[in-house]
């Protein structure tokens, strides 16, 4: 048996997803018009490193914790690393999972996958969408990047299934065809599935999901129990892998006046439309943070901020996440 992602890649080391983690958390503390936020459920898949739950849980207060961990296999090993009690862990996949779940409960669920957008997270997302109460935030993160270059055996199988000479935008269509099946929107090519553009045709497919199933949902409610979705998260970074994070909030119709007093629009890092939050961690020594941090914040002041040796882009895009920016050391004995 292949070994868990959790075992290839420490998820707790990773300096792009940890100023995502820490964005999101801020973003979370804004709940409280719909109720206090340490009274919110907290969804996600914890593997065995658990960050975003002790962060949810330290920054936040949320006791209510449930941790979806698909490997059964490993059910010592994540009970042995999970770092509260109040954490429940449910060995399972997430579509066998969230169907069973309590949605009365408002909810922070944070579908956090490793793998490809693909019909059964989109089923997943359908669920949640279906069944939230009022008030609750869905966040997804799905791999973004670009298909690879095809090898032989690749141009082969093409040629073998198709019959035809190969062509590279037709490979990509079909890999594309195969993952997200009727919902890759009309009009797609091979040529919009290279790049940046992958991620650009996965926001828009979690996008259209999203009012779909909340369309449903509202046909068979009461004009006062009709629910929006307002979308506040569109991030992409690439600790690796190139990862998109999208999502937002639920809210009934009526309670438009919640939504407006949680001030989300205040964050820098809020976006509702298709223009991303592109987080990019700039490598910078310990002693090169420091020394932004004494210039920080400008609030509006010219002066230019710098640091000798430093490239001006990468103080740029510190300034742009300091206050979200992980900080790792290494304790040396001798």
């Amino acid at each position: 048996m292949m070994p868990g992602s959790y075992r290839i890649i420490n998820y707790a080391l990773r300096p792009a997803k940890a100023i995502e983690r820490r964005m999101l958390c801020a973003a979370f503390e804004r709940l409280h018009p719909f109720q206090q936020v340490q009274d919110y459920r907290y969804l996600g898949f914890g593997s065995i490193y658990f960050s975003d739950f002790q962060l949810v849980h330290r920054a936040l207060g949320i006791t209510d914790m449930v941790s979806i961990e698909k490997d059964v296999s490993a059910k010592a090993c994540f009970r042995f690393n999970r770092p509260y009690r109040c954490i429940r862990l449910k060995f399972a996949t997430s579509a066998e999972t969230l169907p069973t779940i309590n949605w009365r409960r408002r909810s922070i669920v944070w579908l956090d996958y490793d793998n490809r957008l693909n019909t059964e997270i989109l089923g997943d997302i359908a669920t949640v969408c279906l069944r939230a109460a009022s008030g609750s935030l869905l966040v997804v993160t799905v791999n973004a990047q670009p298909d690879a270059e095809p090898t032989k055996e690749d141009r082969d199988a093409y040629q073998d299934q198709t019959g035809k000479s190969f062509e590279l935008a037709d490979y990509r269509f079909r890999i594309a065809k195969e993952l997200l099946g009727e919902k890759l929107p009309i009009g797609t090519t091979g040529a919009d599935l290279r790049g940046q553009e992958v991620a650009r045709v996965f926001r828009d497919v979690i996008h259209n999901v999203i009012e779909e199933q909340i369309s449903l949902r509202n046909m068979a409610s009461p004009d006062d129990e009709k629910v929006q979705y307002r979308q506040l998260f569109h991030f992409r970074y690439k600790d690796g892998a190139q990862m998109l994070t999208v999502g937002g909030i639920f809210h009934h119709s009526s309670e438009e006046n919640k939504f407006l007093a949680c001030g989300f629009s205040t964050l820098p890092f809020i976006r509702n439309g298709t223009e991303p939050c592109n987080i990019k961690a700039p490598c910078l020594t310990p002693k090169e943070i420091r020394h932004l941090n004494s210039q920080l914040p400008q609030n509006g002041s010219s002066r230019k901020l710098s640091v000798p040796g430093v490239p001006d882009a990468d103080v740029k895009r510190y300034a742009e996440v300091y206050r979200y920016f992980p900080s790792f050391s290494e304790v040396l004995f001798f």
